[in-house]
């Protein structure tokens, strides 16, 4: 069986094209490389490169060779930086969100703690009882749609959301563009919603803000998750007020469309929230910290 010494020698050589620029960036001495390059050719059978003055040619085996192995020893070579440079995570942190920014933004950011052994509990649910239940030491860590105000309560902005008014391409054909303009209350009066909640939290806000009113239209269905709201969008139930990380693919394969183009985007700000005053957790602070960074990556949401 060939060593991954030998393999990661050969990939060594291979990338640098020299024996002596190989042996410089792995540490060792160039005798020892050459002897390394002379133990897996003579496993293989072959030569694996071509002297020249130059340097190192490779052969087409050696080409082939390394195209197999080079991402299987990148990754290998990327645990261990990783297991070297950050220290094993210890204990649980349970965190709590709203189901949907949880799945789509917030647990993919925090995966892989896991792997340096934090253990996390995530509770799925409305931002007033999640944060009820930090105040009551039953949870660690918020991420909240609601600014907290209890005094006990440590809150950081973390994203803004951005919200789109979105219905299925067939609404947007029977719309006239200059009633929109003038008019949109009354261009959209007769579209049935899709809503979270019966007293259309998400749509209200979005039609007071941009539309001036409360929305008098037709209530289709009432599902408590944004994901089965942009759904029954889809497959034509009515139209909805959704955050932009929701809709961007299905926007962007055209199985949904943006119904309305306010001036300014209407947007509401994602706390990240903690205990003042908590004992010292080294997992929690990492949680919040990766969570902080990941979400400057995320741009509006």
């Amino acid at each position: 069986m060939t060593s991954l010494d030998l393999l990661a020698t050969f990939l060594e050589i291979y990338r640098s094209g020299s024996l002596s620029a190989a042996a410089e960036r792995l540490g060792i001495s160039q005798p020892a490389v050459t002897g390394q390059l002379a133990r897996l050719e003579e496993q293989i059978g072959e030569p694996l490169f071509l002297r020249s003055r130059k340097g190192v040619v490779p052969t087409p085996r050696a080409a082939a060779l390394a195209a197999r192995v080079s991402v299987h020893l990148d990754g290998l070579v990327g645990v261990l930086d990783s297991a070297q440079t950050e220290p094993t995570l210890r204990g649980t942190v349970r965190i709590g969100g709203a189901a949907e920014v949880m799945t789509v933004r917030v647990l993919p950011a925090l995966a892989p703690l896991t792997g340096r052994g934090l253990s996390l509990h995530v509770t799925l649910g409305l931002a007033e009882d999640l944060l009820a239940a930090l105040v009551d030491r039953r949870l660690d860590l918020v991420v909240s749609a609601v600014r907290p105000t209890h005094r006990e309560l440590l809150a950081v902005p973390l994203v803004d959301e951005e919200f789109l008014l979105v219905g299925a391409p067939a609404a947007a054909h029977t719309l006239s563009a200059e009633r929109l303009r003038t008019s949109p209350a009354d261009a959209l009066a007769a579209f049935p919603l899709v809503a979270y909640a019966e007293d259309l939290p998400i749509v209200r806000r979005y039609w007071r803000s941009e539309l001036g009113h409360r929305p008098l239209n037709p209530v289709a269905l009432v599902v408590p998750d944004l994901r089965a709201v942009l759904a029954a969008v889809e497959a034509g139930a009515g139209i909805s007020v959704l955050p932009r990380y929701l809709t961007e693919s299905p926007l962007a394969a055209g199985r949904v469309v943006q119904l309305h183009h306010p001036e300014v985007p209407p947007l509401n700000t994602l706390y990240v929230a903690v205990r003042r005053g908590a004992p010292d957790n080294p997992a929690l602070t990492v949680v919040r910290d990766r969570l902080v960074e990941a979400a400057g990556h995320w741009g509006g949401l």
